[in-house]
């Protein structure tokens, strides 16, 4: 029987700070496939994912379909907008989040692996990240800052993290990022330049799956996602409202499920994907292809 093997691979999922978003999905995935999961957490949300962790409130996210419970083997503090340390401003860095943490920054959590787990402990890589401050702004009233902020965090620190753990990459090994529709249709509502920024993700998948794969011999795609009601989405507003226009108007009218994210980030990971990179793949129940609302 053909399935997804992942036994002996090991992954980093940057962009996990609870159970709700894609992230999770992703991880619970690889680990059910036989991977081991290291995460990269935002440094405000860590005290506290952390603490929900030991208090058993994730245990029914956290079990498997053998009735185990997930564990992670590092929860690393990642905040995407900082290559290195330096980069991080002073008074961030004595602020209450983050003083205690030796580092916070990309090139930090990078460092953090391979201080653990030895050169080139990686097969898998994902980018679940994104943030635009002014994302409920419509494009022509976004300052600049908030544009290249929406870049930088969801756009850049890709590349930054390819830059920085491609190394860490084992031959054959996977980047899988998340895009969404905006990339290439205009979304009302979601502004702030992260359309820009999935643009420009999507398009960063095939160079980067050309460079890392001539460099390293690694695959780069991104997964291109229907709407779903994570807690990050949750800062658009009108979530509840994307979810049922996607469902009424889907080849397949149903609600989107993190699992399904999850199961094909898992697949991308695989050898069964081996031939696949530089591509955006669509979990959208279809949604993408359709022209007209019904």
């Amino acid at each position: 029987m053909l399935s997804i093997d992942l036994r002996g691979k090991r992954a980093f999922v940057a962009g996990v700070a609870d159970d709700g978003g894609f992230g999770f999905a992703i991880s619970k995935a690889l680990v059910e496939a036989g991977a081991t999961v290291i995460v990269g957490t935002w440094p405000p949300a860590l005290g506290i994912f952390r603490t929900i962790l030991a208090r058993g409130k994730l245990d029914a996210s956290l079990t498997l379909s053998t009735g185990e419970k997930m564990t992670f083997e590092e929860i690393l503090p990642l905040d995407a907008d900082f290559d290195v340390e330096e980069d991080v401003p002073t008074e961030l860095r004595e602020s209450k989040r983050y003083r205690e943490l030796s580092h916070v920054s990309i090139q930090g959590a990078a460092d953090a692996i391979v201080a653990k787990f030895g050169e080139r402990p990686l097969d898998i890589l994902v980018h679940s990240l994104a943030n635009g401050p002014e994302v409920k702004n419509p494009l022509l009233e976004t300052s600049r800052k908030g544009y290249l902020s929406a870049i930088g965090t969801s756009a850049y620190s890709n590349i930054s993290m390819v830059q920085r753990f491609g190394p860490l990459l084992r031959e054959g090994g996977s980047v899988v990022s998340l895009s969404y529709l905006a990339a290439e249709r205009v979304i009302p509502g979601y502004g702030g330049g992260m359309s820009t920024a999935k643009a420009a993700l999507e398009s960063d998948t095939k160079v980067l799956a050309f460079e890392a794969g001539r460099k390293w011999g690694v695959r780069v795609n991104t997964i291109s996602a229907g709407p779903y009601a994570s807690r990050a989405a949750s800062a658009i507003g009108f979530i509840a409202d994307m979810i049922a226009y996607a469902k009424t108007n889907s080849p397949l009218p149903q609600e989107l499920e993190a699992r399904e994210v999850g199961d094909t980030a898992a697949f991308l990971s695989s050898p069964l994907a081996s031939g696949i990179t530089g591509s955006t793949i669509y979990v959208d129940k279809g949604y993408h292809v359709m022209g007209k609302a019904l």
